[in-house]
């Protein structure tokens, strides 16, 4: 384990994707030390906005609160690489919506690093007036970035789009986070964005990516990631 993640990330989960060290963090992101890549998933900035326009009110501070904590995220890793997973915008004219403040924050991210976007079913076209390389998958040593996970044995696959949370009960009380998701050959991402909702692992749509048993859930808390075997998992 690399000496940045000692010192910033103590609460995080390291695991193995297809042989290759992966680096939880409980703030919902991925690390490749071996790499140099950070990855996020399911951003879903101007989600405030796009409900805005068709007269469902919600506080316009989503994008703002995304981005900050991705900044924070980036300023402790300086990766070299950046991969947003997909739905990194709620609509193709999201990054058309962008505040000047939310722009300016996103384009100091990027600045002077690869960004990779890849296309998700949100957004599945090249943000509006941002840098950085759009296209449907990527793959990086022996592990294939997509916005969907697909269904069979796709070893490697690193994916988000379901949201993933799972339900434990506590010492008599009930617990449900957003999560990650993963059986050593694939890894399902939690969403990112402040306004973005979940869906338990035991949903139907989780059927055919994992064994009933065979896969592990990383829970997230502020500060930790807790690993939970199916078994004590709970539906909704």
């Amino acid at each position: 384990m690399t000496s940045v993640i000692k010192q910033a990330h103590q609460g995080g989960a390291d695991i193995l994707i297809n042989d290759t060290l992966c680096h939880l963090d409980p703030r919902g992101v991925l690390y490749l030390p071996s790499y140099r890549t950070l990855v996020v998933s399911d951003l879903h900035l101007e989600k405030g906005s796009f409900f805005a326009k068709r007269g469902m009110m919600l506080p316009p501070y989503d994008t703002l609160a995304t981005l900050a904590l991705l900044k924070t995220i980036i300023d402790d890793y300086q990766p070299s690489c950046v991969i947003s997973l997909g739905d990194s915008f709620h609509d193709c004219q999201g990054a058309s919506r962008l505040a000047d403040e939310a722009s300016s924050l996103l384009r100091q991210m990027m600045k002077s690093r690869q960004w990779l976007w890849i296309e998700g079913n949100h957004d599945p076209v090249h943000p509006a007036g941002l840098e950085g390389e759009s296209m449907a998958q990527f793959r990086l040593g022996g592990l294939i970035f997509r916005h969907e996970p697909l269904a069979g044995d796709n070893a490697g696959e690193v994916a988000g789009h379901l949201h993933p949370a799972a339900k434990i009960i506590r010492q008599g009380r009930s617990v449900r986070r957003s999560c990650f998701v993963n059986n050593g050959h694939r890894l399902i991402m939690p969403a990112f964005g402040t306004y973005t909702g979940s869906l338990n692992v035991l949903d139907k749509a989780f059927r055919g990516l994992f064994d009933v048993s065979g896969f592990d859930v990383h829970l997230r808390s502020e500060t930790r990631i807790f690993t939970v075997h199916p078994r004590f998992l709970r539906p909704d």
